[in-house]
């Protein structure tokens, strides 16, 4: 958890966040429930989950955990209005990818993307969504969220002998094999990435820039360095924005003990952003 307060640090250390953060509000219950069954919803802010749904998330659900889970949520959509407005967005937290519709999983309690783009659907604000998700583990929890709805259209590129052990089916997986390395990884990202953009001609791309795909990441099975972390981000920015689309970031997972590290390998996303911009 350590890892979210040392990237924001990283973020002003590194001239990244020369304006500060836009803060949001923490997630209403009517915010969340666009995307979670108001059951779950409801324990979740009440504090009051069965333990065996708390092991599964691997997380105690306290008022602490819930508040943060609200406020990661909020910024994602936050994040996505910012980005529909201006281009280009990023949070400092999100990615929460493995939480379903009626449970959490994998230390996510809420989909924040989930949420931000149901969100936006009942809106109007967008009719059609892409994520791109290159978190290490694939978005189990995205995709079943919007299995069948053809205005959400997911795309995952994980390990594929990584975590969840049973997959769920999104519109388009890649699955890689252990130990792939930065050319590979990123000729398997060039090799699905524009087909999806021009086949769903998206009004709002989310981008999950998981940086468990990293060689040093405790929980990754892949073997990516900085530089091909960094290449990634800046190969998606500037796919999305070369087109015209609105891409709102996430930075996803990454597990170290070295928070430092850690936190600066997450703000390579943003450091891709603000080549964009600059460009």
């Amino acid at each position: 958890m350590g890892k979210f307060a040392r990237l924001a640090e990283v973020l002003v250390e590194d001239g990244l966040a020369p304006d500060g953060f836009v803060r949001p509000e923490p997630a209403s219950f009517a915010v969340v429930s666009r995307a979670h069954h108001p059951d779950y919803v409801r324990a979740v802010f009440d504090c009051d989950l069965p333990r065996e749904a708390e092991r599964r998330i691997g997380l105690p659900i306290t008022p602490s955990v819930v508040l943060r889970s609200r406020a990661a949520t909020a910024g994602t959509l936050l994040t996505a209005r910012l980005a529909l407005e201006h281009g280009l967005a990023c949070n400092s937290a999100g990615g929460s990818h493995h939480a379903a519709g009626a449970h959490g999983s994998g230390f996510c309690v809420f989909n924040d993307v989930a949420v931000a783009a149901a969100n936006l659907l009942a809106e109007g604000a967008v009719s059609r969504v892409l994520v791109v998700d290159l978190d290490v583990h694939q978005g189990d929890g995205t995709a079943e969220i919007f299995a069948g709805d053809e205005r959400v259209f997911t795309l995952s590129v994980h390990a594929a002998k990584n975590f969840p052990a049973r997959k769920v089916a999104g519109d388009l997986d890649l699955e890689l094999a252990d130990g792939v390395e930065d050319e590979a990884y990123l000729a398997a990202v060039a090799g699905v990435l524009p087909e999806a953009l021009e086949r769903v001609q998206p009004e709002l791309v989310f981008y999950n820039a998981g940086v468990d795909p990293h060689r040093d990441d405790k929980l990754g099975r892949l073997a990516l360095s900085n530089e091909g972390l960094a290449a990634r981000d800046r190969y998606v920015l500037e796919q999305c924005r070369g087109r015209g689309l609105p891409v709102a970031g996430v930075i996803g997972g990454g597990y170290s003990d070295d928070l430092d590290a850690l936190a600066r390998r997450h703000a390579t996303l943003h450091r891709a952003a603000w080549t964009i911009v600059g460009a």
